[in-house]
C-alpha cells in the first residue's frame, strides 16, 4: 500500500525494484532524511528520476561499504568509493563473477527457460577463469585492431546516412532516430545479421533486460516466449554458419574450440551479452553526450572552438553517463573492507556510477568537462579480467558520430525532459527530444 508524502518524510520507504507492490507514485524522499540503514540503491526509480547522486554522495561520505539484506536482492554490500570499486574489480581471486554479475538472486542456470533474462543465462561475463578467458578469447578478434580498421569506414558511412536524413528544424526523439539506429546497424554488422531485420537485435536486448510490468514486457512468461523466438532465430543462423562461416561473432562462437560444444542456451547467453554490451554502452552514451553538452553550454562552445578534443570528450561522456550503473561480484572467502566483515558467499556491488563521481578522484565530478585530464580513468569499462571487451569499438563509434555531428550541426538542442528506464543496472534513455540546427542557420544555446 502506498504511503502519503507526509509518512514518507517521517519514515521514508524505498520500494524495491521488482516487488509486486512497486509504487511509482510515492515521492522519493531526500537522501538526507532517510535513516542510513534504510538507504537501498537497488531501487530503479533512483536512476529513472536521476536522484541516485545524492544517495551516492551520502553513502560515500558516511558508509562507503553499505549493507542491505532484502527478500528480493538477498544480502549485499554497496561500494561507492572509486578506490574500493577498482580494488574489488581487479581482485578476481577473492571476488567471483560465477554466481552472477548483477544485483539480485540468480535462478538455477541449468534451467534458464524458467527466467530467460539476458542477465540470468550462462555467459562468459558470469564466469571465472579459465572458462571466462577461453570463451572471451574466442570472440575478442572481432574488436581487435585490424577489425576496427575495417569497420571504421562502415560506421562513418552509416553515421553520415543517419545524420543526413534527420528532420532539420523539427522536434524528434534522438534516442530513436540516432542512438538506437546507429548501434543497431553496427550490431547487424558484427553478427552478419540480416540487415532488414536488424531491429530484432535491439528488441531482444530490451526484452531480455526489462523489468516486467514497466512498459516493455508484462511478465516473465512473456519474456520467455520472446526469448524462445530468439533461440529459434539464432539456431538457424548457427546451422548456416557451420556450413558457411564468416568473420562475424556467430561464426566465431560456432567454430571456437571453447564455444562450439555449448548448448543452445549458452550460445544465446553469450550472444545476448554481446548484444546488450554493444547496445547499451554506446547507445546511452550517444544520448547522454547530447544531454550533457546542453546542460554545460560552455563545454559545447569549447567543442565548437576545437573539435580535436572529441576523443577525450568521448571518455568524459562515458564517465559522466556511466551506461551501466553497477556490476556485482560474490566474495569467495571471508574478507574485510573498510572495517566491514564480508562473509564468503555474500554479494559485493561495485557502483560504477558512484565511483565515477567520486570527488577524491574527479574534480567537480558532477560537471561535464570535455578536456578533463583524467577522464580516461573512469570506471565505466571496468578493470581486470572482465574489462569491457568492446571498449575501443564503443569509443570509435562515439568519436565518429560526434565528428559527423560537428560537420553538420552547430547545435543539437534538447527541447524537453529526458525519459529513462526504471533500472538500477542500465543507466539509459528512452526519449530525448531534440531539434538540430545546421551550421549555417544555427544559434548558440541560451
Amino acid at each position: 500500500m502506498a504511503t502519503t508524502v507526509q509518512e514518507a518524510t517521517e519514515k521514508p520507504v524505498i520500494e524495491m525494484p521488482g516487488a509486486d507492490d512497486l509504487d511509482l507514485t510515492t515521492p522519493i524522499p531526500p537522501a538526507a532524511v532517510v535513516p542510513l540503514e534504510e538507504i537501498n540503491l537497488a531501487n530503479g526509480r533512483l536512476f529513472s528520476e536521476d536522484r541516485c547522486w545524492e544517495y551516492f554522495d551520502r553513502l560515500r561520505a558516511e558508509d562507503p561499504v553499505h549493507l542491505n539484506d532484502t527478500d528480493f536482492t538477498g544480502r549485499y554490500w554497496s561500494l561507492t568509493r572509486y578506490d574500493d570499486i577498482k580494488a574489488v574489480d581487479m581482485d578476481d581471486a577473492r571476488f567471483s563473477s560465477a554466481s552472477g554479475f548483477v544485483l539480485g538472486p540468480r535462478t538455477d542456470a541449468r534451467l534458464p527457460e524458467d527466467n530467460l533474462s539476458a542477465l540470468n543465462l550462462p555467459m562468459f561475463i558470469g564466469m571465472d577463469d579459465p572458462e571466462h578467458g577461453a570463451q572471451r578469447r574466442t570472440v575478442s578478434p572481432i574488436v581487435g585492431p585490424s577489425s576496427l580498421l575495417r569497420m571504421e569506414p562502415v560506421i562513418r558511412e552509416r553515421a553520415q546516412d543517419i545524420l543526413d536524413n534527420l528532420p532539420v528544424g523539427e522536434e524528434f526523439n534522438w534516442v530513436e532516430k540516432v542512438s538506437i539506429e546507429l548501434t543497431t546497424r553496427m550490431l547487424a554488422t558484427l553478427f552478419d545479421f540480416p540487415y532488414e531485420e536488424r531491429g530484432k537485435l535491439t528488441w531482444w536486448s530490451d526484452v531480455a533486460t526489462a523489468q516486467p510490468g514497466l512498459g516493455i514486457i508484462d511478465s516473465e512468461e512473456q519474456r520467455a516466449e520472446i526469448m524462445m523466438e530468439a533461440v529459434g532465430y539464432f539456431a538457424n543462423l548457427w546451422e548456416e554458419r557451420k556450413k558457411n562461416p564468416g568473420h562475424d561473432l556467430i561464426s566465431m562462437l560456432v567454430h571456437g574450440e571453447s564455444t562450439k560444444h555449448m548448448n543452445v542456451f549458452e550460445h544465446l547467453g553469450n550472444l545476448l551479452l554481446l548484444i546488450v554490451g554493444g547496445n547499451d554502452t554506446t547507445r546511452n552514451s550517444m544520448s547522454g553526450g547530447v544531454l550533457a553538452l546542453n546542460r554545460f553550454p560552455a563545454e559545447y562552445d569549447k567543442l565548437r572552438a576545437d573539435t580535436s578534443v572529441i576523443p577525450n570528450m568521448v571518455a568524459e561522456i562515458i564517465r559522466w553517463q556511466t551506461p551501466l550503473a553497477h556490476m556485482r561480484r560474490t566474495a569467495n572467502e571471508d574478507c574485510v573492507l573498510r572495517g566491514k566483515q564480508i562473509r564468503a558467499g555474500e554479494q559485493v556491488v561495485m557502483w560504477y556510477a558512484a565511483g565515477n563521481r567520486d570527488p577524491e578522484v574527479f574534480e567537480r565530478p558532477n560537471d561535464l568537462i570535455i578536456d578533463r585530464k583524467n577522464a580516461r580513468q573512469h570506471l565505466s569499462f571496468g578493470f581486470g579480467v572482465h574489462r569491457c571487451m568492446g571498449n575501443r569499438l564503443a569509443e570509435m563509434q562515439l568519436r565518429i558520430i560526434w565528428e559527423e555531428i560537428m560537420n553538420r550541426f552547430r547545435f543539437v538542442e534538447v527541447v524537453g525532459q529526458p525519459e529513462r528506464p526504471i533500472s538500477s543496472f542500465v543507466r539509459g534513455y528512452t526519449k530525448l527530444p531534440v531539434v538540430v540546427h545546421p551550421k549555417q542557420t544555427g544559434r548558440k544555446p541560451g
